[in-house]
């Protein structure tokens, strides 16, 4: 498949929500060779994002033969669906059974609804007081997502069994975010006392060579973190950064 219009995608660096479809097209084989990257300026969205997403509006987007696909979990399983049976027998994103295959769709969607919403008050949080309630907040769901790791993994290395599947990018697209908010916040979601399957799984993901060119540089994300903590003094600065951060999904 040759790069540049045939396959693009819209994105933000720092989104998790783009690392997700970076890390399926990278499981499926293809590099950011194959496609062509698109950087998009959330303050100042291009007309391509416009026109390609004119409900949300937001990124991801991936762009495959001109036709746009929006929403980032539905964009992973677009391209296991889609590049199934080309790529040189990469492992599928979602089981072949079906009950398997509802069961991770649930995980997935309890992510979305659940985590990140109850997440997204640590990462929010300024004093210490704000950050122990939302920390507080956040620990029942990671138990329960914990118990999901043994369901799902069946004692195997991911919640996809042997190879990464829906559920591991689903939740494994916010590790490095729930790394440097937890080192600012001095928290740790993933503390081997309290999770060791989801701290040892997290150990894993991010050890997948797709995951790995997928990933934002960790230092940088931390700084980009901390340099708009910096503005949340101002309430107008806070209000445009809430915004932005609801421009991914």
């Amino acid at each position: 498949m040759a790069a540049g219009g045939e396959l693009q995608l819209l994105g933000s660096w720092y989104s998790p929500y783009v690392v997700r479809a970076k890390v399926a097209l990278g499981l499926k084989g293809l590099s950011s060779y194959d496609y062509e990257y698109v950087e998009e300026d959330l303050f100042g969205k291009s007309d391509l994002l416009l026109r390609s997403n004119p409900v949300h509006k937001k990124v991801p987007v991936l762009i495959h033969g001109g036709r746009p696909v929006c929403e980032s979990l539905v964009i992973v399983q677009y391209v296991d669906e889609t590049w199934a049976s080309s790529t040189g027998g990469t492992p599928p994103l979602l089981p072949a059974d079906a009950h398997d295959r509802a069961t991770a769709r649930f995980w997935a969607a309890y992510i979305d609804d659940k985590f990140i919403l109850a997440w997204r008050q640590l990462f929010w949080s300024t004093t210490a007081e704000k950050i122990a309630e939302a920390f507080a907040g956040v620990v029942p769901v990671m138990e329960t997502l914990e118990r999901a790791f043994g369901e799902c993994s069946k004692g195997r290395p991911f919640f996809g069994g042997d190879a990464v599947g829906l559920v591991d990018i689903a939740l494994g697209s916010f590790v490095l975010w729930m790394k440097v908010v937890g080192e600012v916040a001095g928290v740790n979601l993933l503390d081997e006392a309290k999770f060791p399957a989801l701290a040892a799984w997290a150990e894993r993901f991010l050890a997948v060579d797709a995951v790995k060119e997928a990933m934002p540089d960790a230092g940088r994300l931390l700084e980009h973190y901390k340099a708009f903590r910096a503005k949340w003094a101002s309430p107008a600065e806070l209000a445009a950064y809430r915004s932005l951060q609801q421009q991914a999904n």
